[in-house]
C-alpha cells in the first residue's frame, strides 16, 4: 500500500512562509543581498528572487510547486518573483486565521482539520473570481488615473537633458527596476545603458513591442559577457559579435566590402549522378575494373578534390571572402578555404545564424552546390575583436531600407567574476521583459455592470462625484499601452483604497454583503503588506506615505498625471502623455500637496501591467495549492528513489498529479 500524507492548510501555510522567510532579507530598496555556497566551494550573491528560489534545495513538492509557479510567471515579465511569495505568504496567513474562526468548523480535530481546508478554499477560489471579473474595472477606475502613459519617443529618445530631476520616464522605470535587482550604485548606469540599446534598435514600423520582442528573442545573440572587468566597462559595440573565432586566416581589413556565405550543413562533393559508382581502391584495379565493366567509376581522392574546388570557384566566382557555418567542416575544407583565400568560421550557433540573417538579408543554404547571390551577405567589415579573455568574429551591416531607423549594435556585459556577470545579464534580460509586458495591454476593460457596482453608491465617498467627471472612458484606457505608476507603494495603495470603496458599495447590497465586502476586504488588507515591507526600516515613513497618498487622493483627480506634465513637459514635450490631459484641469497645490508630489515623483516608476498580472499569477497559485490536500509517495521502475506526488482533491482533477 502506497504510504499516503495528509496535508493540512497548516502545512500550507508553513511552508510558503519559509519561502517567504528567504526572500524577505533582499526585498525592497532597502533589501541586502543573499550569499549561496555550493557543493564546488562557488559563492553566488544575488537580489535576484528568481535566482533565490532557484538555488534552494527543495524537498518538499508543494515548495517545487509554488516556486515553479513564481518562475513561471517571471519569464513572462521579468519581475515580481520576492512580491509573489510575499503576497501568497499574507494571503495564506489570513485565509488560514478566517477559517479557523469559522462558527461552522468542529472541535473535533480531523473535522476541524476538514473543514478549515473547505473553508481556505472557498474563500480562495472566491477571491480568484473576484479578481477575475473586477480587479480590472478597479484597476481602471482606481489607479489608471493617477499615473501616466509612455510614449515610443521616450524609448528612443537619444538626448537626455543633465541632472536627476531630467531622466525621461523610461529612464525612470528602468531605474527603479534595476535598484531592486543591483543596488543603487548600478541601477543608473544600467538604465541608461538599456535606453541606448533600445535607441538603435528603433524599427522602421515605429511599434514598441516589435522592437521589444525583437531584442528579447535574440538577446542570447545580442549580448557577449566578459569577467574580469567591472560593470561600468560595458557598453555597445556597432554590429555583430559573433562568439567563434576564424577557423582559417581573417580577412585583410583594407578588403571593403566582405561578402559572406552562410552554410548550415557540411561542404561536400557533389553527388554522384544515376549510373555512377563510387569505389576505394589503387590505381591499377581502378584501371582493371574501368576496363570491365561498362559505367563510369570515379577515385575517391581526385573526385573529391576536383568537385570541392568548383564548389570554392563558385563562390569566388560571386566573390565570397568569407564562409560562416553551423558545423564543424572537414580539414580538406579548411585547406582548400586558405587556398582560395577564404576565411571558415565554425560551429556558429543556430541563434547567431539566425540574427545574421535577418540583419544581413541573407538566407542560409545547406547545399554548397545550390549557393546563389540570395545566399550572400555584404559586410560593411569582418575582423576579430578581443573581448576579455576570449577572441571573436565582428561584423558591421550594410544599410538597409527595411531599417532604416535601426543601428545594429551587440552589448557587453561585464562583471568582476563569472557569478556577477551572470547576475547583470540576467538582470538586463528581466528589464527587456518587464519593458514588454508593460507596453502590451492585459485586456482591461470596464463593464457596464461593475460601473453600476462601483458607483452605484456615490454617496458613500465625499471625492467620488469630483473624480467621475474627469475618469478617462474606461475602453480607451483599458487598451492603453504603457501605462505607469509611482514606485514606493503607490499602486497598492490606490488598489486598496478601490477596494474599500467597492466593499462599501456592496455592503448596502444584502446579497452581496458576504462575497465582496469580504472578499473585497482580505485583498485590500493583504496589498499593504507590500508597502509595510518597503518602510519596514522605518515604520514611521509607511503611516507618513499611507497618509499622504489617502488626502491627495480625495483632493484631486488625475494628480500624477498633471504633476507629471508640469515636471517634464520642458524636458519631453507631449511625449510623457497622461491619461486624457484634455480634461485635466489645473489645481492649486498646498504646501502638503507639493510634499506628496515631491515624494511621488522621486520614489520612481512601477509597470501597472506588471502589478495587475503579478495579483491574478499570485491568486490562482492560491487557489491551486490549497487544492491539495494529499501527498503519495510512490516508487517507479525507472527511478528507485521516492517520488512524491500531489493529489488534489478536485472531483475533476484524477490525472492532474504534480511531481
Amino acid at each position: 500500500m502506497l504510504p499516503v500524507e495528509r496535508l493540512h492548510l497548516d502545512h500550507v501555510v508553513q511552508t510558503v512562509c519559509v519561502l517567504e522567510s528567504v526572500v524577505l532579507r533582499s526585498f525592497g530598496p532597502e533589501g541586502g543581498q543573499v550569499l549561496f555556497t555550493r557543493d564546488t566551494g562557488q559563492a553566488m550573491l544575488s537580489r535576484s528572487g528568481t535566482r533565490i528560489l532557484t538555488a534552494l534545495r527543495l524537498e518538499h513538492p508543494l515548495a517545487r510547486m509554488v516556486v515553479e509557479c513564481v518562475l513561471k510567471h517571471s519569464t513572462v515579465t521579468g519581475d515580481g518573483s520576492k512580491t509573489f511569495i510575499l503576497l501568497l505568504a499574507t494571503l495564506l496567513r489570513m485565509i488560514h486565521k478566517m477559517a479557523c474562526k469559522d462558527p461552522n468548523v468542529s472541535h473535533a480535530y480531523t473535522s476541524r482539520q476538514t473543514a478549515e481546508a473547505s473553508t481556505a478554499r472557498h474563500l480562495a477560489d472566491k477571491i480568484h473570481a473576484f479578481a477575475l471579473e473586477e480587479l480590472d474595472d478597479l484597476i481602471i477606475l482606481g489607479v489608471i488615473p493617477y499615473g501616466c502613459c509612455l510614449s515610443w519617443e521616450n524609448f528612443t529618445t537619444k538626448t537626455t537633458l543633465p541632472g536627476p530631476s531630467n531622466n525621461h520616464c523610461v529612464q525612470k522605470l528602468l531605474t527603479t527596476f534595476f535598484h531592486s535587482r543591483l543596488g543603487h550604485s548600478h541601477c543608473d548606469f544600467m538604465s541608461k545603458l538599456t535606453c541606448e540599446l533600445l535607441t538603435h534598435w528603433k524599427f522602421k514600423s515605429d511599434l514598441p513591442p516589435l522592437s521589444l520582442q525583437f531584442v528579447n528573442d535574440n538577446l542570447d545573440a545580442l549580448h557577449t559577457p566578459v569577467s574580469g572587468f567591472p560593470i561600468s566597462c560595458s557598453r555597445l559595440i556597432e554590429g555583430q559579435v559573433i562568439h567563434r573565432d576564424f577557423a582559417t586566416p581573417c580577412p585583410q581589413s583594407e578588403r571593403k566590402p566582405v561578402k559572406a556565405a552562410v552554410f548550415t550543413g557540411y561542404l561536400q562533393p557533389k553527388l554522384l549522378n544515376a549510373g555512377q559508382v563510387l569505389q576505394l581502391g589503387c590505381e591499377e584495379q581502378w584501371m582493371e575494373e574501368n576496363s570491365r565493366k561498362n559505367r563510369s567509376i570515379v577515385h575517391f581522392s581526385a573526385w573529391t578534390e576536383t568537385s570541392l574546388k568548383c564548389v570554392f570557384a563558385n563562390m569566388q566566382s560571386l566573390g565570397v571572402s568569407v564562409i560562416l557555418s553551423a558545423v564543424k567542416q572537414s580539414a580538406a575544407v579548411l585547406a582548400l578555404a586558405a587556398q582560395a583565400e577564404m576565411c571558415v568560421v565554425e560551429c556558429v550557433s543556430e541563434d547567431e545564424l539566425s540574427l545574421f540573417a535577418q540583419l544581413s538579408g541573407a538566407s542560409p543554404v545547406s547545399d554548397s552546390w545550390m549557393i546563389e547571390p540570395e545566399h550572400v551577405a555584404t559586410l560593411t567589415f569582418c575582423r576579430p575583436i578581443l573581448l576579455g579573455a576570449h577572441r571573436y568574429v565582428h561584423v558591421a551591416f550594410q544599410n538597409s531600407e527595411d531599417r532604416v531607423t535601426v543601428e545594429p549594435c551587440s552589448l557587453v556585459i561585464c562583471g568582476l567574476g563569472e557569478g556577477q556577470t551572470e547576475q547583470y545579464t540576467c538582470a538586463f534580460r528581466d528589464a527587456i521583459r518587464m519593458l514588454l509586458s508593460t507596453w502590451e495591454p492585459v485586456g482591461m476593460t470596464a463593464t457596464r455592470a461593475s460601473k453600476r457596482t462601483l458607483l452605484s453608491n456615490k454617496s458613500t465617498s465625499s471625492h467620488m462625484d469630483n473624480q467621475i467627471p474627469n475618469t478617462p472612458p474606461f475602453q480607451q484606457c483599458g487598451v492603453q499601452p504603457g501605462c505607469v505608476i509611482p514606485a514606493g507603494g503607490t499602486f497598492e495603495f490606490l488598489l486598496q483604497h478601490a477596494l474599500l470603496q467597492y466593499g462599501t458599495s456592496c455592503s448596502a447590497s444584502v446579497d452581496t454583503a458576504m462575497s465582496g465586502l469580504a472578499v473585497s476586504q482580505i485583498l485590500a488588507n493583504a496589498l499593504l503588506i507590500v508597502p509595510r515591507q518597503i518602510y519596514s526600516h522605518c515604520p514611521r515613513r509607511f503611516l507618513q506615505a499611507q497618509t499622504r497618498f489617502l488626502t491627495f487622493i480625495q483632493n484631486h483627480s488625475h494628480p500624477f498625471s498633471l504633476v507629471y506634465k508640469q515636471e517634464h513637459s520642458s524636458v519631453f514635450g507631449e511625449s510623457a502623455c497622461p491619461l486624457e490631459e484634455d480634461k485635466l484641469t489645473k489645481h492649486c497645490y498646498t504646501e502638503a500637496d507639493m510634499s506628496t508630489k515631491l515624494f511621488m515623483l522621486d520614489s520612481g516608476l512601477e509597470s501597472v501591467s506588471c502589478k495587475y498580472q503579478l495579483l491574478l499569477a499570485v491568486l490562482q497559485c492560491l487557489s491551486s495549492i490549497l487544492h491539495v490536500d494529499t501527498v503519495l509517495h510512490t516508487h517507479t521502475a525507472l527511478h528507485s528513489k521516492s517520488r512524491r506526488l500531489t493529489n488534489t482533491s478536485r472531483e475533476d482533477t484524477e490525472d492532474e498529479t504534480e511531481d
